[in-house]
């Protein structure tokens, strides 16, 4: 247990830059404060004891503003930054090196007693306001940008933006997983929409060169064909006037 809280202490001053010192942690952190309560009221979940853990979340809910289930399973090295409006459901689950963001969702989509939470793997990092919905799994070492909505698995080593979420980085781009457990600039995302109307200016501009090529060509045949019909005006002169002698 004490292992834990110092790793759990640790992991603060290694993702977050505003941290100074341990005191500061211990009393001003509402993340470490509802990891804290939740993997005392997920013991006592374990043991039975219910609704003492049920009591205890609630209790935390009230002082930190982040709900989480004492029957979801958490790994290490978790962090919740800020953690305001954070819900974690009872049968979400959350590998190591996980980092989420205020308002974050991982919620059930079921009234059934099933398997209804998200599965985040290793080294996932959820931006605000995301909400992950359903027995999905998010792949490790993937990132969701913030204010995303995710109702599909998501592959490994992929980024997801957008309501409803969509890979806009797959599986292939792969990172190293300890940099990415600290790599924090998940507000450079690729922009779907923005690359859209890019390629589509780019399809444009070609339209309106090839319109300009045939312009062109059509302007010259019109001479032509201009300088065909002089000839023929003076030819049939000529004719009329050897006639006319004649």
């Amino acid at each position: 247990m004490w292992d834990t809280l110092r790793e759990d202490i640790r992991v603060v001053f290694e993702r977050d830059p505003a941290a100074r010192n341990v005191w500061e942690i211990l009393f001003t952190y509402p993340g470490f404060h509802a990891l804290f309560f939740y993997r005392l009221a997920h013991f006592l979940w374990g043991k039975g004891l219910k609704g003492l853990s049920r009591f205890l979340s609630s209790l935390a809910r009230f002082f930190t503003g982040i709900e989480i289930h004492p029957g979801a399973k958490i790994g290490r090295r978790f962090f919740i930054d800020h953690g305001m409006g954070v819900v974690i459901g009872e049968t979400a689950e959350i590998a190591d090196d996980v980092t989420i963001y205020q308002g974050v969702t991982l919620g059930g989509t079921s009234l059934k007693k099933e398997k209804r939470h998200p599965t985040v793997e290793d080294c996932v990092i959820i931006g605000a306001g995301a909400t992950v919905l359903g027995p999905v799994i998010v792949g490790r070492n993937s990132k969701i940008g913030s204010g995303s909505v995710v109702v599909n698995s998501v592959p490994p080593n992929s980024t997801v933006v957008g309501i409803p979420g969509r890979v806009v980085e797959g599986e292939g781009v792969h990172r190293d997983p300890v940099a990415h457990m600290i790599d924090l600039d998940h507000h450079r995302l690729p922009d779907p929409v923005a690359k859209a109307i890019g390629n589509l200016a780019e399809y444009v501009q070609k339209l309106e060169q090839q319109i300009n090529e045939l312009s062109t060509r059509q302007g010259g045949l019109e001479e032509r064909q201009a300088e065909d019909n002089e000839a023929l005006r003076r030819v049939k002169e000529l004719l009329r006037e050897a006639n006319t002698k004649s």
